[in-house]
């Protein structure tokens, strides 16, 4: 699959990510792939082709999603963005028929956006790795706010808050960002002085979309 019509957005969390891709598709009339779109499909995954997506889905007691261990929870963070890009490169290949510009907010790996996409489609959006531990619970998202409560309830709370900040940092490391940074491809790098009006100009510039109009 390799199309002119759609713009791929990665990097880390925390950088502003799906925003953009929601903004590009509405001033450019496109189709907004935002942050997890392939969600549509989980009720359907068979368990043995996609057991990292369906961990959640028939999870029983999400007690055990915070009790993991960093390893744990990092071998499955890699299962699932393996497993998204399965579903997203379907999803793409179908959306790609309609002839809209795509924006999207990916977990494709960057070896496969290399081999699939123009570097001129591709950018990289950075922010710094603490950012993604110290503000996970920030957001007043259900789930990351159910998951809070889950870590209060536990018999030793600052112990099990402890652990799952050291998973956060374990998928959100320096080696990370860094895979990122120097990955070949544009990168923008949060920063906290640029209105999200500049941002989104500099991302319509680096993924040169201002010609388009």
């Amino acid at each position: 699959m390799k199309s002119d019509h759609i713009y791929f957005i990665t990097g880390t969390a925390y950088a502003g990510k799906s925003t953009m891709v929601k903004r590009l598709a509405e001033k450019y009339n496109g189709i907004a792939c935002e942050e997890n779109y392939h969600d549509a499909l989980l009720s359907g995954l068979d368990q043995k082709r996609f057991p990292c997506l369906t961990y959640t889905r028939d999870l029983q007691d999400w007690r055990d999603f915070i009790r993991r261990t960093p390893d744990e929870y990092e071998a499955w963070v890699k299962g699932v963005s393996r497993e998204c890009e399965i579903l997203e490169l379907d999803i793409l290949e179908q959306l790609s028929t309609e002839g809209k510009k795509i924006f999207v907010d990916t977990n494709i790996s960057l070896e496969t956006l290399r081999k699939i996409s123009d570097k001129e489609h591709v950018l990289i959006m950075l922010a710094e790795p603490d950012i993604s531990v110290n503000r996970f619970f920030e957001r007043p998202d259900k789930e990351k706010q159910f998951l809070y409560q889950l870590l209060m309830a536990e018999e030793d709370a600052e112990r099990a808050m402890e652990n799952f900040r050291q998973c956060l940092k374990r998928i959100n490391s320096r080696a990370v960002y860094d895979a990122f940074l120097n990955a070949g491809f544009r990168v923008i790098v949060r920063d906290e002085n640029r209105s999200i009006e500049d941002t989104f100009a500099l991302v319509e510039r680096e993924l040169g979309l201002q010609e388009c109009l």
